[in-house]
């Protein structure tokens, strides 16, 4: 299994930006296979719709990084990881911003970018980027064509209802061919069918620990798993070449081992091939972040 890890971004370890290059080349040096970034705003002070199934935003969320930079600092600091989006809520950027931003780190990072996208569940973000949540699956579409159209054609050229870019030269390209692998993350039944229709891969999530009462978070995964493969054979593509990429969050409380058995389980359970782990719940600064990388590969290769 290649196994992943967010790079120090949110809450605590948001305070040492100047880590993330040290992060990340030492990561790479202890074997890491891929390093990560997410995509937060803003934490609302009463938000309508906490984190999570919960009624709260978690602290962690009060401090967060911009997420293209950080993976821009990752890029030139390594030479080997890929490089990952979990997620972009792609919703809240002008689809040309967001090319010219992700192709930009592909070309830094030569090829290395797997581009992960999503809507968000925050309506307070929403408000702060002035988009209409509502409108936020009717975007993803059009994000979708445009950023296509933006790596793979020369004039580009998109007319969507929310978005325009007039018929332009964009000399620069992605250095992957014909472009980034594009996962979605997707849990509901229209965003299922989206991502079978139109994705290289899933964003599935396990928490560790689990809740009590909730089910295992593997044997979850192994079901969810099953309808998305079935989602993309209905859909007339090949469940097999469809690629899953799973987020571990744990939890305040969880283990080395906890990590670790959840990524072997994961593999061995569900087929997954391909994991990175956040680590923002369990290290307060990027050299205790830098333990953690260490004592979890060293645990999951073991096993």
């Amino acid at each position: 299994m290649r196994i992943g890890f967010a790079l120090p971004q949110f809450g605590p370890l948001a305070h040492h930006p100047e880590e993330i290059a040290r992060f990340a080349r030492r990561a790479e040096e202890l074997g890491a296979d891929s390093l990560w970034v997410g995509d937060r705003l803003i934490a609302p002070v009463d938000p309508s719709v906490g984190y999570a199934g919960t009624d709260v935003i978690p602290p962690e969320f009060r401090a967060a990084l911009d997420p293209f930079t950080v993976l821009a600092a990752a890029a030139a600091a390594t030479e080997r990881v890929q490089l990952g989006t979990d997620v972009i809520n792609a919703p809240w950027y002008p689809p040309a911003v967001l090319a010219r931003s992700l192709t930009t780190i592909d070309l830094l990072s030569g090829g290395r970018l797997l581009v992960g996208l999503g809507t968000g569940w925050s309506p307070e973000e929403y408000q702060a980027v002035d988009v209409p949540m509502a409108e936020r699956g009717r975007r993803l579409d059009e994000c979708l064509d445009a950023l296509n159209a933006w790596w793979t054609e020369n004039p580009v050229e998109y007319r969507g209802e929310h978005w325009t870019v007039p018929a332009s030269h964009v000399d620069l390209k992605p250095a992957s061919r014909p472009h980034p692998p594009v996962y979605l993350a997707a849990f509901a039944p229209a965003a299922v069918r989206r991502m079978a229709r139109r994705a290289d891969g899933w964003l599935p999530v396990a928490v560790i620990p689990a809740k009590s009462g909730s089910p295992d978070p593997v044997a979850a995964l192994t079901e969810q798993l099953g309808g998305v493969r079935a989602a993309v054979e209905r859909e007339g593509r090949d469940p097999a070449a469809f690629d899953a990429i799973l987020r571990i969050n744990p939890g305040v409380g969880a283990s080395v081992d906890d990590i670790a058995t959840t990524l072997v389980r994961a593999g061995r359970e569900a087929g997954i091939q391909h994991a990175f782990v956040d680590l923002v719940y369990l290290a307060e600064n990027p050299g205790q972040a830098l333990d953690l990388v260490q004592r979890v590969l060293e645990r999951a290769r073991a096993s």
